[in-house]
């Protein structure tokens, strides 16, 4: 469904006005006069930028910057006012999903290798570094936009945002690691923190601030986000069981290669028999690269029969309804067309989505 949904050719078109902003900033900076690069070395420096600028130029969804600047507009602010901002949220996910997936030894992103997979663990972490460094310095640049406080203000909550999403990896990573059995709270933890902030919440409230919005108002961005943000990540979760996220992937199941702790996990492991249970167990246990195919397949009949799929879908509806209603009922203060009615749009395409 989601190939023809409204928010493709809406996101198509703010990823444009952020790329502008994104590109000018792949490329060395000036560098003091005794720190210029050497001519023999334009090579190195050359090849650095080209492996940075690998996942920033595969060019994802781009819904993380372009709530930023919906928020922003529907508030009343023009969208060349967000539009560094968003630079830099759509910087912090490239930089992330780099280290992330060095973490997590993924073997694709956005329907290519891995950037560890290309150039090797060392590099790619560095090329991560070389992004994450860069985000702070778009959001320096803010001050000829918005002024010193309010870009001070924006830095201090990427700071906390990134922050609450650093910790949610190491709680995800750790409870991998040591094959714990989790429930939903547990599940909510982690995507609260991940996913409700760092994808959602977080822009949300970008947006609010450049909108100047009180704290009333950004604890209401702030709800509407926790709840898409959990949509979001229902939707990921059973995407990464049922589908190829629109041709992205080779295949199914990889959140169960990974061991991740996800709420179908969690369902499948209270629903099914005692002996499957434990089974479920010790191949999640294992490294991915030992977990054979016909494993991974049982885990997901398994969880077609115990209806955790389907378990995980109405949740992820129950959110998206309740993220609706808070729109409808709670923001009154979002006035501005079209940005209030796009929201509502990308909302949907959260829930509907095939990628």
């Amino acid at each position: 469904m989601s190939s023809n949904h409204p928010a493709i050719p809406m996101l198509a078109q703010l990823k444009t006005h952020i790329w502008n902003e994104v590109q000018p900033y792949l490329k060395d900076p000036s560098y003091p006069a005794q720190f210029m690069v050497p001519a023999k070395y334009q090579p190195e420096a050359d090849f650095h930028w080209t492996m940075s600028s690998d996942y920033p130029k595969r060019q994802g969804k781009y819904i993380r910057g372009s709530l930023v600047v919906l928020i922003a507009e529907a508030m009343g602010v023009p969208a060349e006012k967000a539009y560094k901002t968003a630079a830099a949220m759509q910087i912090s996910e490239d930089w992330i999903l780099i280290h992330d997936d060095f973490e997590d030894n993924s073997p694709t992103r956005r329907g290519q290798p891995a950037l560890h997979h290309i150039y090797g663990d060392k590099l790619a972490v560095n090329a991560g570094d070389a992004l994450h460094a860069l985000m702070w310095k778009i959001l320096v640049d803010n001050q000829t936009l918005l002024g010193e406080s309010l870009t001070i203000r924006l830095i201090d909550e990427f700071y906390t945002m990134i922050a609450h999403t650093a910790l949610g990896q190491t709680v995800e990573m750790k409870w991998t690691q040591d094959n714990r059995v989790t429930d939903d709270s547990d599940w909510y933890f982690i995507a609260d923190s991940k996913t409700g902030y760092y994808s959602l919440a977080g822009p949300m409230r970008f947006g609010g601030i450049i909108g100047n919005a009180s704290e009333t108002q950004l604890k209401l961005l702030t709800d509407l986000g926790l709840n898409l943000g959990r949509c979001f990540q229902l939707v990921d979760d059973t995407l990464d069981l049922t589908g190829n996220f629109a041709g992205l992937k080779s295949h199914s199941g990889d959140d169960i290669y990974e061991g991740k702790r996800t709420i179908p996990l969690g369902h499948l492991l209270r629903t099914a028999s005692k002996s499957d249970s434990d089974k479920i167990i010790s191949i999640l246990a294992k490294p991915r690269e030992q977990k054979t195919s016909s494993e991974v397949t049982w885990i997901l009949d398994q969880m077609h029969q115990h209806g955790s799929i389907t378990y995980a879908q109405n949740l992820a509806t129950q959110y998206r309804d309740a993220a609706l209603k808070i729109i409808d009922t709670k923001l009154t203060f979002l006035k501005h067309e079209p940005a209030l009615s796009n929201l509502k749009t990308i909302s949907d395409f959260i829930l509907n989505r095939s990628y």
